[in-house]
């Protein structure tokens, strides 16, 4: 009988959410996997405690439901996938409504055992503080949002890209169906035409005096979040200011800056000028999704919906992604990775977690699923092809190596900021017009059969991936 040639290790930085998914993964593919985590010799201001796949803030997974919600469709596809993160979420969850929400400690506990108990996996608790060496030629770099500075120097030397560690100006995105176009309209500024653009490149959503003086007013007045002490020393990313900041400094700043409404007539009201003018640009290349320009903030959550859709055309503002300003340590993706999550400037090393620009828990766990997986069919010989646009993990993928736009042709990293799954992200589908008893769909009849429809689609597509994908990793 011949003996099956014994397979080198692959080597996974991190035992965090993605990591230990990752690591999971290829070992689950038969693949001999070393998983690095510094903790506890080398602590980190947010973590405070030895095991893996900690939860820093909050203990919930988000919205469970696989039919109407894009998080749910995550759930179900890495169940699908035998994911250890579901699997330990799953185990240890609480009452918590439709989301899922879990016991952190005995979440942590249980991804720890499982990795330490699996015959493949060997754990090594030390700190990665350089690239690692040429003899480890697969890699999964997986250190999240606070990666070792010195790790972060290295991966900067190497790209020759900026600092990895500033603070996030995020603004809000909005979906584009939620957008009441009857009041907004679409017109670039002096309708100039943008690179690769038109002259309708923008929406703008118009505000008269009393309007804009109740807008500032309560930026002004808004709730916001303050700075962890261990972020106050991390500077700005080019001086960018919050929007409320920006409020602070007089009623009429706004409208010379962000909100300026010259260049722009609204055809709803014979080419008259507002008095200011919010504009959104398209943010990714489906169209279905529009982040509101300039309006990076500190606002609390429940604030942001509140304020924001007191502008004209956003009263009913679907949010895909609230605005934010934090400390985040993330790469610029879409020029520095492949669709298999490698670097460009060196192959043998992949990201997946926060450091590639995913935002949240469960994409984060399903970024290092999608790693491991690409990484063990990469040692085993196989090819393993990414999965569609149509499916959650496709749909996050194309966002962070390709999917976002440029603003004005930029390659830096503010061309590219973090994103939690969304239905935007998703391959568009035409929307259901009868329900099954033959009755006119409309409204939010409508919305909600088109991400049923987007669901399902996306777990069959899913299904079919994991089964077809030239590996051994088809689902459980």
């Amino acid at each position: 009988m011949t003996q099956k040639p014994q397979l080198n290790d692959i080597h996974v930085i991190g035992a965090g959410l993605a990591g230990s998914e990752a690591a999971w993964q290829i070992a689950q593919a038969g693949v001999p996997v070393v998983l690095h985590e510094m903790r506890p010799l080398t602590s980190t201001e947010a973590h405070s405690s030895q095991d893996f796949a900690e939860l820093v803030c909050s203990n919930s997974f988000r919205s469970d439901d696989a039919q109407a919600n894009a998080v749910g469709v995550l759930h179900e596809e890495m169940r699908r996938a035998n994911s250890l993160i579901m699997i330990a979420a799953d185990s240890h969850k609480l009452p918590a409504g439709g989301a899922l929400a879990v016991d952190r400690e005995g979440f942590a506990r249980e991804v720890t055992e499982r990795l330490v108990a699996h015959p493949l996996v060997t754990i090594k608790r030390h700190e990665i503080t350089a690239l690692p060496p040429e003899e480890w030629d697969n890699v999964v770099v997986a250190t999240g949002p606070l990666t070792s500075p010195a790790l972060s120097k290295q991966v900067h030397a190497l790209t020759g890209e900026g600092e990895l560690a500033f603070f996030d100006a995020i603004a809000p995105v909005v979906h584009f169906d939620s957008i009441d176009m009857s009041v907004a309209w679409k017109q670039s500024r002096y309708d100039k035409v943008g690179p690769g653009g038109t002259e309708a490149d923008y929406i703008n959503c118009p505000l008269d005096k009393t309007q804009y003086e109740a807008f500032v007013d309560a930026l002004i007045e808004g709730d916001k979040t303050d700075f962890k002490e261990w972020e106050t020393n991390t500077p700005y990313f080019d001086g960018c200011l919050p929007i409320e900041v920006m409020a602070e400094r007089g009623h009429e700043t706004l409208r010379f800056g962000p909100m300026k409404p010259i260049g722009l007539s609204n055809p709803h009201r014979d080419g008259e000028r507002a008095y200011a003018v919010v504009q959104l640009r398209q943010d990714n290349a489906l169209a279905t999704l529009w982040n509101i320009v300039g309006f990076q903030t500190k606002l609390r959550h429940g604030g942001q919906k509140l304020i924001f859709r007191m502008i004209p055309g956003l009263e009913k503002a679907e949010f895909a992604r609230l605005g934010g300003l934090h400390r985040n340590t993330f790469l610029n993706s879409p020029k520095l990775l492949d669709n298999e999550l490698r670097l460009n400037a060196q192959p043998r090393l992949r990201f997946a977690g926060q450091i590639t620009g995913v935002e949240g828990y469960v994409e984060s766990a399903a970024c290092g699923l999608m790693a491991g997986r690409f990484a063990a069919s990469e040692r085993l010989g196989n090819s393993c092809l990414s999965p569609p646009q149509t499916t959650a993990h496709g749909a996050l993928l194309a966002h962070i190596t390709g999917g976002h736009i440029a603003i004005d042709g930029a390659k830096g990293p503010r061309s590219f900021q973090p994103m939690n799954v969304n239905f935007g992200l998703f391959l568009a589908i035409e929307a259901p017009k009868t329900d099954a008893e033959g009755k006119r769909l409309k409204g939010k009849a409508r919305s909600i059969a088109k991400r049923h429809a987007m669901s399902k689609r996306a777990l069959e597509d899913w299904t079919t991936w994991c089964q077809n994908a030239t590996s051994p990793l088809a689902a459980e």
